[in-house]
């Protein structure tokens, strides 16, 4: 991993985008937008988005709503904004916080949007042991194999007590199941959006790291550790990594 050091500034776009591949670049489109974890904080994302040209934003997870993303974004949204989002760990600790968020337009969640002439991919949620946790956490190394390939074969797995609105549990809609990265490895797209981190993170995965180079990204933008930092993977991909309520422009 090479680090390429901690920044804040909105407007950082240069060559080290990835280092080895061609740079994206947003000469005379809309801005595009990425904002950190909100945690219901969402004032200082209203304030940047009114300071600039409309465009896209892109929320990358536990935006922890207390009222309906379209209400919480309502003056970005009159000004032209248009509010992507995908799902974090924390979009799920209630109903309400998971029906607020995921009854709004705008989720790139397991899919490829093009957004302005990019194609921007969203990987939802976290890894959970009960379902596939690939990263060794102990002196072992060993990495357990997935428990469940398909959210079928873990919804055939539940307790009857367990399912929540005919489906999985509310705290697993939130989970990364292998056959998420079966579905993006199948697209190609120029930027990934995770809320995991990949491996430039002492607690990120190397799993989406391969996921990213598998389909020709040169950016990953991610969330979850409240971090922000710049670094560029050994394959050539450069990932940003976004603290609290941060935002940070394309």
């Amino acid at each position: 991993m090479k680090r390429v050091g901690n920044t804040n500034d909105e407007h950082d776009i240069d060559q080290r985008f990835c280092e080895g591949r061609a740079p994206v670049t947003m000469t005379n489109s809309p801005t595009l937008l990425f904002a950190g974890d909100p945690h219901g904080n969402f004032a200082p994302i209203l304030r940047a988005c009114l300071a600039m040209p409309p465009g896209t934003l892109i929320l990358v997870g536990d935006c922890d709503c207390a009222a309906p993303l379209a209400e919480l974004m309502a003056p970005a949204i009159a000004a032209g904004w248009r509010v992507c989002w995908i799902l974090g760990n924390h979009d799920t600790d209630t109903e309400a916080a998971y029906d607020r968020l995921t009854g709004s337009d705008g989720d790139l969640g397991l899919r490829v949007t093009d957004i302005d002439g990019l194609r921007v991919a969203g990987l939802p949620g976290v890894f959970k042991p009960r379902v596939w946790y690939p990263r060794a956490d102990d002196p072992s190394g060993r990495i357990d194999p997935p428990r469940f390939y398909t959210r079928s074969d873990f919804q055939r797995a539940l307790r009857p007590d367990e399912a929540w609105r005919g489906g999985l549990p509310l705290w697993h809609r939130d989970t990364i199941f292998p056959e998420d990265f079966d579905r993006l490895r199948s697209e190609r797209f120029d930027v990934l959006v995770s809320h995991e981190a990949p491996s430039t993170h002492p607690h990120g995965f190397a799993d989406i790291d391969r996921l990213a180079e598998a389909c020709g990204a040169r950016l990953i933008v991610h969330g979850h550790h409240h971090q922000a930092y710049d670094a560029t993977l050994p394959n050539g991909i450069r990932v940003r990594g976004l603290s609290l309520a941060e935002t940070w422009v394309l």
